[in-house]
């Protein structure tokens, strides 16, 4: 990615950014041709910067196995990274991810994916550790150990495409339209503090959390130095990477549910708190007291991805736009009403979410569409959301 990282111009923007999310709570799969025709809806929210998605259930044959997507600078930065990664896996499959020719996708990195489990020494070796820990851990090593080589996915049945062009585009060069996913997140880049690179787009992720961002995050260095005490190295140069990392430590190490998670980030003000019920003050008390280093400042509209469902939530006061939607199992999440009405031009339901109020869609019976180890392991990992929680 060195050569893929300051080719473009650098100058600071205005935001925009166009974010979008569609997900089928029964775990029905669709094409994405859906999720692209949203995006492109939106074109003039970006710049041609960046654009990417993420997309789950994709891999159906591989669904127990981590999909492990990577950037590589040289075809020669492939051998130090696979002996890596034969440190921490057993490798069952790997491949290039598969792309068609653009004329307008231009100076782009070598793209492979390698379908692994963890090896099962490592488990007995480190008794407190968990897969997805040494997933983590191979992660972090290779995009801050070793150079010419980036992981940009890494979760299990499910996968990021992302890359320097319009959305549309990016969505035509990877083949989108010949994929099957039960949920799928988007994302038009408009960088306002840092150069358009191919790892710099959206969606930033880890494990099988995706995480797609409109605005800016001025407390981006808080939260770096608060993540370095769990171990997350932000080494991706922009400052959407922290909320990727911070729902891993927040829900799956630290087992909030979603609503205390996303209040953590995105609090009510201090003399809001007193006038809520009391055990929503206490819980906002708690978050503002417990995890001051994870609070987001700024402008923002986020859409979280994982393999049981889709997050979305905004700023306290509400600086950046967010548009939801329901049609039968239908859960759609956009910066603007025209991405929904774009591929749902009849809904059920349309509202706009209220700052810091998180949006939440849920599937109905993850054992039929993960399977029961894989649900297990999510319920878990997520609980029960809190009282008054906003599930959508």
């Amino acid at each position: 990615m060195r050569g893929h990282r300051k080719h473009l111009p650098t100058s600071k923007d205005i935001s925009g950014c166009a974010i979008s999310g569609i997900m089928n709570e029964a775990g029905e799969r669709f094409s994405g041709d859906m999720i692209i025709g949203s995006i492109a809806t939106m074109h003039d929210r970006s710049n041609g910067l960046g654009g990417g998605f993420a997309a789950y259930g994709i891999y159906p044959d591989y669904k127990d196995h981590y999909a492990i997507h990577i950037m590589y600078d040289e075809l020669a930065d492939r051998q130090s990274t696979e002996r890596l990664i034969a440190r921490y896996c057993l490798l069952y499959e790997d491949e290039s991810i598969p792309n068609r020719p653009s004329p307008v996708i231009r100076m782009r990195p070598f793209l492979h994916r390698y379908f692994v489990q963890v090896r099962p020494e490592l488990l007995r070796r480190h008794s407190d550790l968990t897969e997805d820990d040494v997933i983590v851990d191979m992660v972090m090593e290779i995009n801050t150990k070793i150079k010419g080589s980036f992981v940009f996915s890494s979760g299990k049945n499910m996968g990021v495409f992302k890359g320097v062009g319009y959305p549309e585009d990016i969505g035509e060069f990877y083949r989108l339209d010949e994929y099957q996913g039960y949920l799928w997140t988007s994302h038009g880049r408009f960088p306002t503090n840092t150069s358009g690179w191919w790892g710099g787009a959206h969606p930033f992720s880890i494990l099988d959390w995706s995480v797609v961002h409109n605005g800016e995050i001025s407390s981006y260095g808080i939260n770096k130095r608060y993540l370095d005490n769990f171990g997350y190295d932000c080494s991706l140069f922009t400052d959407t990477e922290v909320i990727a990392y911070l729902f891993d430590l927040l829900v799956r190490k630290h087992h909030l549910p979603f609503e205390a998670a996303c209040m953590a980030m995105a609090p009510p003000f201090w003399s809001q708190i007193e006038h809520l019920e009391p055990r929503r003050a206490e819980l906002a008390r708690t978050m503002r007291t417990v995890y001051a280093g994870a609070l987001l400042n700024g402008p923002f509209s986020v859409l979280v991805g994982y393999s049981g469902g889709m997050v979305g939530f905004n700023d306290r006061t509400k600086l950046r736009p967010m548009v939801a939607a329901r049609q039968g199992d239908m859960l759609l999440v956009a910066s603007e009403e025209t991405a929904i009405r774009e591929v749902c031009p009849q809904v059920d339901r349309i509202w706009h979410a209220v700052g810091g109020v998180p949006i939440i869609g849920q599937l109905k019976d993850p054992a039929k569409v993960l399977g029961q180890p894989e649900a297990a392991r999510l319920a878990r990992m997520t609980r029960s959301l809190a009282p008054g929680a906003a599930a959508a």
